[in-house]
């Protein structure tokens, strides 16, 4: 299978087997070029669960090509931003979408197993797109932040994954409160652990674009993994730095705080970076699961 644009990608979803899903591929008058909205439903022997997301992409005002790519389509929601010369970038996050697309069954929740499996096939996929040649900026690489509805089995059951590779960031919101959940594989964070930079000056710190992990850099991808179980109700932030270095924490709450419920989150905080600078591509996705116990006849 061929690798696909972002907008290829936003177009074959609208055909999916998604409940309600609408797609803005055109650049709108916030200037976002791509925007989505879609739910569904999975539908358990004792438990529904019923999904919202709204996923949003720009290219951004400096840049000249969008090297960001998601997916968003039950049970997996996950932003890759790719890096690598000669436009590796951009196809090394789409065959990460694709290489997911192509492992995980639409509408159904997934295994840790499946997850993982996906993951490092990604990375034996990006890997080869690199040639013994090629070396520093030229290789191909990219980050990998996304959740996923899996079935951890006996014992633990429902839940959602978290995983991460490199500095795209995964958060949480409570209705009050945007939690950071993954930590930044970047030299910026390994600074900030040792003690030798603060916090407040990473945004200004020479070196701190640089990661020191991504897919498809190494023989083997080596994945931050979280389990949580699932809620009531649960929301996560996936985005590409674009976004959160345009943004802090605190504004993008006040956002989430101030949003509609019938509204795109994603489209607004995309928007809202590029308004700032806009100095990278931006993509997010918010996603939001609210659970119900389902009647079980006898």
């Amino acid at each position: 299978m061929a690798a696909e644009s972002v907008t290829e990608v936003a177009a074959r979803l609208s055909t999916a087997s998604v409940a309600k899903l609408t797609t803005v591929v055109a650049r709108k008058q916030n200037g976002v070029q791509v925007a989505m909205r879609g739910e569904s439903d999975l539908v358990l022997a004792t438990e529904r669960l019923h999904l919202l997301f709204s996923a949003a992409s720009d290219i951004g005002l400096v840049r000249t090509v969008n090297e960001d790519s998601f997916l968003a389509a039950s049970p997996v929601y996950l932003v890759a931003d790719g890096m690598g010369g000669h436009a590796r970038g951009e196809v090394a996050s789409q065959t990460v979408v694709r290489v997911f697309d192509e492992h995980i069954e639409r509408d159904l929740p997934s295994t840790p197993e499946r997850i993982l499996d996906a993951i490092h096939s990604s990375n034996d996929a990006v890997h080869d797109l690199s040639t013994a040649e090629d070396y520093g900026s030229a290789v191909a690489g990219t980050t990998l932040a996304g959740v996923a509805i899996v079935d951890a089995g006996e014992g633990t059951g429902l839940c959602w994954m978290a995983f991460n590779i490199g500095d795209s960031r995964i958060y949480t919101w409570d209705g009050q409160t945007l939690r950071q959940l993954s930590v930044d594989h970047s030299a910026a964070q390994a600074m900030i652990d040792a003690g030798l930079l603060r916090a407040e000056d990473a945004e200004t710190w020479p070196e701190r674009n640089v990661i020191t992990r991504a897919v498809g850099l190494d023989d083997h991808a080596d994945a931050d993994v979280w389990l949580i179980p699932i809620d009531t109700s649960q929301t996560f932030l996936i985005c590409s730095d674009g976004l959160s270095n345009e943004l802090a924490s605190d504004e993008m709450a006040r956002i989430f705080a101030a949003s509609d419920p019938d509204g795109n989150v994603a489209e607004t905080l995309v928007a809202a970076a590029l308004a700032r600078r806009g100095r990278d591509n931006i993509t997010a996705i918010v996603v939001e699961s609210h659970s119900a116990s389902v009647e079980v006849l006898a």
